[in-house]
């Protein structure tokens, strides 16, 4: 009897398409968050590496808007909607290879179920999306070359994943990790490959990729490294930070995908499924669990994020898969239709309180008004452009302000907002005043960008929800600063947060460049 459905390579290829409009349709209701907005920067000052990440992330965005020449949300991000077509496409056939198409098929809807994998780096723009396709290519050519013994001596396949996990480390230096479960996993059961050549070959290759990253840093004093080694510098156990780090995993792996994790965990551990061929779990827990604890020790001293162990959990999405697989469920599991539908009614519910809640669900006070509500990251901002662009050129018009003015930020957020939203409306200078550790790399596009003169006039912008000191950041610099004028941010009637807007006057002494 023919079978009248369609195979799971096509469906796999149809999820890819839906998931790709559904995600399409968000970017556009969307305003940029304010890490996607920071790195916009970038984009428009390429370099070998930046101060907080290497460059990979600045070439794509160049890449998705044409070099600049095609910029909005949807053009920054389809980028990461790409990253996450093609990264479920090589984790579809990495399950193929070690288990069956339907386990691919499973792995596949298990990967777009995932807020980190579907949404976080699969939607917005981030470090991780060139990464994550990046990550699922490399483990489909570990896989080929542990499993498949004759792949072993294919040069070209050694020197292609040495290729890959240079540009993973491109776009994230913890891209390196892959050769460190990888090699770990030689260690386990194929240690005769410590003779094959072809290895080092791959290493090597991998090596010249960091060359970039590695001259940049010694221009700079290794600045990144010393930034982010001081973000890691407590000594004394906090055990509710590790906590945070394991709510924060199971939130932004979706809880019903973690669910799953741990179920076909500790099915495993009680031999209640296997693998096909020999060695394959052992090669997954490499490529996981010790990148996974790593993260939770450094959070029993020190603050982390959630997604910085989001890539361990990619190879546990194919041990639940082959899970699901041999449990002989003929359709799609109920428990991945449920973690597909909380997923989108979560885009839904979160996309239509960005854009149209009454009320900010941050402090109520005037001082601080709408801090730490994370709706206003994502709303607002382009409207405030607009409404900025009109008090520029009626100021202009009447000889308030200076026709040369600046715009003049202290910290990288919300400078990154006000470069994208402001800056770029109103064809007007943005350069950054503080210490390196609050502009980051503003402090490169200062170099590259128009010099405060003497005489100068300034804007300085400041949302109600990231209150600042005028005076105190600004006042050394400029003669004197006139009373702010306020623009409101108004959401389905209500205000949600206001702008108060400085006029910055006659520039009295120029502010010192923090790198040269």
């Amino acid at each position: 009897m023919r079978n009248n459905f369609p195979s799971y390579s096509k469906k796999t290829i149809i999820l890819i398409l839906i998931s790709m409009g559904i995600k399409l349709i968000v970017a556009g209701l969307l305003e940029l968050g304010n890490d996607e907005v920071y790195y916009w920067t970038y984009a428009l000052q390429l370099d070998w590496n930046h101060f907080d990440h290497p460059p990979m992330i600045g070439w794509m965005i160049r890449l998705t808007t044409f070099n600049l020449h095609w910029v909005n949300e949807i053009s920054l991000r389809i980028g990461s909607i790409i990253g996450a077509s093609i990264a479920t496409w090589f984790l579809f056939l990495t399950a193929k290879l070690i288990a069956s198409e339907k386990a691919g098929w499973y792995a596949a809807l298990i990967y777009q179920a995932s807020i980190y994998t579907g949404v976080i780096a699969g939607l917005f723009i981030l470090p991780d999306s060139p990464q994550m396709p990046i990550w699922a290519a490399s483990l489909y050519f570990m896989a080929l070359l542990l499993f498949h013994p004759a792949m072993g001596k294919k040069t070209g396949i050694w020197m292609l994943l040495g290729a890959l996990i240079g540009l993973a480390a491109l776009c994230k230096v913890h891209g390196l990790y892959l050769w460190v479960g990888f090699g770990l996993s030689i260690l386990l059961f194929r240690i005769k490959w410590l003779l094959n050549y072809r290895f080092y070959l791959a290493v090597f290759i991998t090596l010249l990729f960091l060359i970039p990253i590695v001259y940049w840093n010694i221009q700079y004093d290794f600045i990144t490294y010393k930034f982010h080694s001081e973000r890691v510098a407590h000594t004394h156990l906090q055990w509710d930070m590790l906590g945070r780090e394991i709510a924060g995993e199971f939130a932004y792996q979706n809880p019903i995908v973690f669910i799953l994790i741990l179920t076909a965990l500790i099915a495993f551990l009680r031999n209640a499924f296997s693998f096909r061929k020999k060695y394959i779990s052992t090669w997954l827990f490499c490529m996981s669990l010790p990148m996974i604890l790593l993260f939770w020790i450094i959070a029993l001293f020190n603050p982390t994020l959630p997604h910085w162990t989001g890539p361990a959990f990619i190879p546990l999405y194919l041990l639940a898969a082959v899970y699901l697989d041999q449990k002989q469920i003929r359709a799609t599991p109920k428990i991945l239709t449920v973690a597909i539908s909380f997923l989108l009614i979560l885009l839904v519910i979160a996309t239509a309180i960005v854009r149209y809640s009454p009320i900010n669900f941050g402090s109520q006070q005037k001082e601080n008004f709408g801090e730490y509500c994370p709706t206003l990251d994502l709303s607002g901002w382009d409207n405030f452009g607009v409404e900025f662009s009109r008090l520029v050129a009626s100021d202009r018009q009447q000889k308030i302000m200076k026709d040369n003015s600046f715009i003049v930020v202290s910290k990288w957020f919300p400078g990154g907002h006000l470069e994208f939203y402001a800056a770029r409306k109103t064809m007007q200078p943005l350069i950054a005043i503080g210490p390196l550790q609050d502009i980051h790399k503003f402090a490169w596009l200062n170099k590259d960008r128009p010099k405060l003169t003497i005489g100068d006039d300034a804007y300085a912008i400041v949302p109600s929800n990231v209150p600042s000191d005028v005076a105190n950041q600004y006042g050394a610099y400029f003669t004197s600063i006139d009373q702010p004028v306020v623009i409101n941010q108004i959401r389905n009637g209500r205000l949600v947060r206001f702008f108060w807007v400085y006029r910055l006057k006659a520039c009295k002494q120029i502010p010192v460049e923090q790198i040269h």
